[in-house]
C-alpha cells in the first residue's frame, strides 16, 4: 500500500503522495502559491523563486516546487515576510525590462504584467545599466533577449518533452541569455513549444509578430488534423480588415499539460477559400455519387462524414476504397482474434508513464511526433528504457533511446517472432501456443532479421525492474505481407505479458474509418469518386477539385485518435460552398446539420449514445483529458491462430524508405504557408555511392510501375543503403510496404 504523507498548508490539512512536492499538493487542494518558472510537465526549473513558503521549524524560505514535504509538518504560503520576498523578486524581474507593452505579442495574457499588478509593483527601487541585445531571428521563432526573464521554462520543454535540446542557458550574470545548443543557429524541429511556455514576450512566432493582440482574438477549442495523435489546440482567429472574412492567426494549446508538433503550431492554414456556392459542380456531383462504381477517400474526414459514405454505400451498391484505413481494419480484426478484443488497451498517456517501451515498425518521430513526446517524458522522468527496433537509426530518438535493434528490411514479422519468444519465455501459455514458440526455428530466425540472441538478452535485462510496460507498434507493418500474423503475434505479448499496446494509425481519423466503413480492396475501375483523393470526378478541399468543399478546420465533427479516444473539432472559419452533408442530403439522407450523424454512430464498435454538443472538449485544471470519450472495449471472437513463418523477405541493393520529413505529414500540410516543404531524396554516402549518384544530382527513382524525379540531398545523419523519400507532396499508396525496391538513375539535362 501506497505511503501518504499528512501534513498542513495555512492551516488545512493535507495529504500528499510519494514524490509530490508542496506546490503540487498546494495546487490538487486550491491553495494558490504563485510562481513564475513553473511547468507541470517538466522537473522544476526552480529559478524564479516566487514559489517560496515558510515551513515550521525551517530557517529561512523553502522552494515549494522542488521540496516534498514531511510527515506533521506545517506550511505558510502568505506571510508579511513571504510577501516583501516576492515583491522584491517582481522589482527586480521590471529592471530594464522594456516598456513596449502596447506592441508586445504577449501582452494581454503577459505572467510579468500579471505578476507586476498582483504585488503592486508602481515604482523602481533597483536600477542596472542596460545593455544592448540583439534581437535572434531563428526562422519560424523570433527571440528577445532583452524581454528574457530567464525562467528556463523554453530550456526545460525542449529537452525533458520534445527531446531536441536544442536551447541552454549561456550564465553571464546580468547578461545571461538563451543560445542555440552546441550550433550557431537554431537546429530543431520547430515545434514551437518554447513560444507556448515563454511567460513574457522573449519567444515569439515570427509570422504572428505584432499582427494582432491576445484579447483581439477568438479562441475556437479544436483538435489537429494533421496526424492520429488528435493533439488539443485552440485556433486563434479574428477578421481581416474591416469588413474582411475571419482569418486563423495562430494556434495555441495548453501547454501546462499538452504538448504541440511544429505542423499543429504552425500549419493552420490549410482551409478551403470559395467566393460562393457553385451550383452546377454540386448537381455533378450529386450525379457522379449517384451513379459511382467507387468512391475512394482519404482519412482526412469526420467520423460522421464517414457514417455518411457508408449509409450511401447501402443506398447505391457501390464500393468504398480507402487503403490507409483498410489494412488498418484487416490488421486490427487478425490482432481482435487473438485477444478477444476490438481495441488496443494503450495510449499516449501510457507511454508517458511507462518505465519501458519497445518501438517497432515505424518512424515515429516524423510519423507522429506526440508518441516521441511521450517517450521522451517517459525517458527523462521515469528513466524508461526504450528500445527502438527499425531498419534506419533515427537521429531524432538519440536523447532517449536506450538500445537500437536494427533489423533487416522486410522482416518484421520474424522480429516480433523474437520479441514474442523472448518476452513470453516464461508466460503461462495455453499448451498450443508454447507448442508453436518451442518449435520456431530461431536461428533461422536471428540470422535473416540481423537480431540476435544477445540483443533479446540485453533488453530484457533492462527491462527486469520495469513495472509499466508498453509495446509501440507503428505504421509500417500494417501493408506488411505477412500483416495479419503480425498482428497476431502483438496480440500475444499484450494478452499473455504485462505489456499494454499502443498501435500507430497513419491519419486522424483512420481508426474511425477502420470501425465505421465496409471496405473493399482498391482496383483501377471505372466510375470512381474521389473525396479528397484520387478520382474521375474529385470532391475535396485541395487544389484542382471539381466540386470544392470545407477543410477539416472548417467542420465540427468527431475523430477517433491513438488513444481510442472520440474527440470534437470545431469550425475555426467558414465556409462559403457546400460540404459533402449537402450532397448527402440531395441523395435523400435528410438530416441539416454533419453532425447529427454523431449519435448514430455504430456503439457494436464501442461508439456511444452522445450528442455532438454535449462531447466535452477540455483538459481539467490538473492535467485529465475530458476530451470527448474513449470508446468501449468489444469483446470479439477468438479464433486466430499462429503461422507458421514462410521465407522472410530480402531487400537488396538501394532501397527507398517512404517517410515525410519533419512538419510534413500529407496534401493539406503541404498547402500552409509556414512549414518547411523538404521534397528531396535523402541517403547517406553509402547510399549515393550504391546508387552512384551525387550530392545535388537530379534523379529517376522506378519503382513497380512508378516514376518520380527528385533532387538528392545527402544527409550526414542516416546510414546504409536505405533513401527517405517524402510522399506529402505526391501521396503514397497505403496498401504498399514502405519499404519499396528502387531503381535510381541521374537524370542528364541535355
Amino acid at each position: 500500500m501506497e505511503k501518504l504523507i499528512n501534513f498542513t498548508i495555512d492551516g488545512i490539512p493535507v495529504v500528499a503522495k510519494k514524490g509530490e512536492t508542496i506546490l503540487t499538493v498546494a495546487r490538487k487542494n486550491d491553495i494558490y502559491i504563485p510562481t513564475m518558472c513553473y511547468i507541470s510537465k517538466t522537473t522544476p526549473c526552480a529559478s524564479c523563486r516566487m514559489c517560496v513558503v515558510e515551513v515550521e521549524g525551517v530557517d529561512g524560505f523553502v522552494l515549494s516546487c522542488n521540496t516534498p514535504p514531511a510527515q506533521g509538518v506545517a506550511i505558510t504560503t502568505n506571510s508579511h515576510d513571504l510577501e516583501q520576498e516576492r515583491t522584491n523578486i517582481m522589482k527586480l524581474y521590471d529592471v530594464n525590462h522594456p516598456l513596449e507593452c502596447g506592441v508586445c505579442d504577449k501582452s494581454g495574457e503577459c505572467d510579468l504584467q500579471n505578476k507586476t499588478l498582483e504585488f503592486g509593483v508602481s515604482e523602481q527601487n533597483f536600477t542596472a545599466r542596460d545593455q544592448l541585445r540583439k534581437v535572434e531571428d531563428w526562422g519560424l521563432i523570433n527571440y528577445d533577449p532583452s524581454l528574457c526573464i530567464l525562467c528556463e521554462k523554453c530550456v526545460h520543454v525542449c529537452n525533458e518533452v520534445i527531446g531536441d535540446d536544442a536551447i541552454d542557458v549561456k550564465f553571464g550574470g546580468y547578461s545571461s541569455t538563451i543560445i542555440p545548443k552546441n550550433s550557431e543557429t537554431l537546429d530543431c524541429t520547430y515545434c514551437g513549444e518554447c513560444i507556448a511556455v515563454c511567460p513574457v514576450g522573449a519567444l515569439v512566432s515570427s509570422d504572428f509578430k505584432y499582427s494582432a493582440n491576445a484579447w483581439e482574438l477568438s479562441r475556437v477549442p479544436a483538435t489537429c488534423a494533421h496526424c492520429s495523435a488528435g493533439c488539443p489546440l485552440e485556433y486563434e482567429t479574428r477578421h481581416v480588415g474591416i469588413n474582411g472574412d475571419d482569418s486563423i492567426y495562430r494556434v495555441k494549446n495548453n501547454f501546462e499539460f499538452a504538448s504541440l508538433c511544429g505542423a499543429g503550431r504552425f500549419g493552420f492554414d490549410f482551409e478551403n477559400r470559395v467566393i460562393g456556392k457553385d451550383k452546377e459542380a454540386f448537381e455533378k456531383a450529386v450525379d457522379a455519387v449517384q451513379n459511382a462504381k467507387a468512391i475512394r477517400f482519404s482519412s482526412m474526414i469526420t467520423n460522421e462524414e464517414a457514417l455518411i459514405l457508408e449509409k450511401l454505400k447501402a443506398k447505391y451498391g457501390f464500393k468504398l476504397f480507402n487503403e490507409d484505413a483498410r489494412v488498418l481494419q484487416s490488421f486490427m480484426n487478425a490482432y481482435s482474434s487473438v485477444s478477444g478484443k476490438l481495441h488496443h488497451s494503450g495510449s499516449l498517456d501510457a507511454i508517458k508513464q511507462s518505465d519501458a517501451a519497445i518501438v517497432i515498425g515505424g518512424r515515429i518521430s516524423t510519423d507522429n511526433p506526440a508518441v516521441r513526446y511521450a517517450l521522451t517524458t517517459a525517458a527523462k522522468h521515469n528513466g524508461a528504457k526504450v528500445v527502438y527496433a527499425h531498419p534506419i537509426e533515427d537521429a531524432l530518438l538519440q536523447n532517449i533511446v536506450t538500445q537500437f535493434m536494427k533489423y533487416e528490411v522486410g522482416t518484421e514479422e520474424g522480429v516480433l517472432a523474437l520479441l514474442a519468444n523472448e518476452i513470453l519465455k516464461n508466460a503461462d501459455l495455453p499448451e498450443k501456443e508454447r507448442a508453436y514458440f518451442d518449435a520456431l526455428d530461431l536461428g533461422y530466425l536471428e540470422a535473416e532479421s540481423n537480431i540476435g540472441e544477445e540483443e533479446l538478452t540485453q533488453m530484457m535485462k533492462s527491462f527486469a525492474r520495469s513495472h509499466k510496460k508498453v509495446l509501440i507498434v507503428g505504421n509500417d507493418v500494417m501493408a506488411h505481407p505477412s500483416a495479419k500474423h503480425i498482428a497476431k503475434l502483438v496480440a500475444m505479448i499484450e494478452k499473455y505479458s504485462d505489456f499494454s499496446l499502443v498501435v500507430i494509425p497513419a491519419e486522424i481519423n483512420s481508426l474511425g474509418v477502420s470501425l465505421i466503413n465496409s471496405l473493399d480492396v482498391d482496383e483501377n475501375i471505372d466510375g470512381v469518386v474521389g473525396y479528397n483523393a484520387k478520382g474521375e470526378f474529385v470532391i475535396s478541399s485541395l487544389e484542382g477539385a471539381d466540386l470544392a468543399v470545407s477543410a477539416l478546420n472548417q467542420q465540427e465533427g468527431t475523430f477517433v485518435n491513438i488513444d481510442n479516444r472520440v474527440l470534437a473539432t470545431n469550425v475555426a472559419i467558414g465556409f462559403n460552398g457546400y460540404c459533402f452533408n449537402d450532397i448527402a442530403n440531395a441523395c435523400g439522407l435528410r438530416k441539416e446539420y454533419t453532425i447529427e450523424y454523431t449519435k448514430d454512430l455504430e456503439q457494436v464498435v464501442g461508439f456511444k449514445d452522445v450528442a455532438f454538443d454535449d462531447l466535452e472538449n477540455f483538459l481539467s485544471e490538473y492535467g485529465d483529458d475530458i476530451r470527448g470519450y474513449i470508446l468501449d472495449e468489444v469483446s470479439c471472437k477468438e479464433d486466430g491462430e499462429l503461422e507458421e513463418i514462410d521465407d522472410l523477405p530480402e531487400f537488396n541493393g538501394t532501397v527507398i524508405y517512404n517517410s515525410n520529413p519533419v512538419l510534413q505529414f500529407n496534401a493539406h500540410t503541404n498547402k500552409t504557408k509556414q512549414l518547411e516543404k523538404d521534397d528531396t531524396l535523402r541517403g547517406s554516402a553509402q547510399f549515393a555511392t550504391a546508387a552512384r549518384i551525387s550530392n545535388g544530382d537530379r534523379v529517376e527513382i522506378s519503382f513497380g510501375n512508378e516514376k518520380i524525379q527528385r533532387k538528392f540531398k545527402l544527409d550526414s545523419e542516416l546510414k546504409g543503403t536505405i533513401a527517405l523519400n517524402p510522399t506529402f507532396d505526391s501521396g503514397f499508396d497505403a496498401s504498399k510496404y514502405r519499404f519499396e525496391k528502387s531503381k535510381i538513375v541521374r537524370v542528364i539535362n541535355e
